[in-house]
């Protein structure tokens, strides 16, 4: 089972700061994340950016493992 760690709009989204799910890819936690936080998680999910292990995937294929830590980055505005 992964562990996602939500941050900024995506954790007040999610209403948690992180959460063990259990999905085989990347696509399918996508899936299991708005199943279990619903539309608004959904619609910040659209502009995030998820880090495996602290590495940017963007395939949906991506095969996940029990041990991935999958971090759910919102953009950050800077200055």
């Amino acid at each position: 089972m992964a562990t996602v760690r939500y941050f900024a709009a995506a954790a007040e989204a999610a209403g948690r700061a992180s959460e063990p799910l259990d999905a085989p890819t990347v696509g399918a936690l996508r899936a299991a994340m708005v199943g279990a936080h619903g539309p608004d998680l959904e619609r910040v999910l659209t502009r995030c950016s998820l880090l495996v292990d602290g590495r940017r995937v963007d395939d949906e294929t991506h095969r996940l493992a029990d041990h991935d830590v999958v971090d759910v980055l919102p953009p950050f505005a800077g200055g």
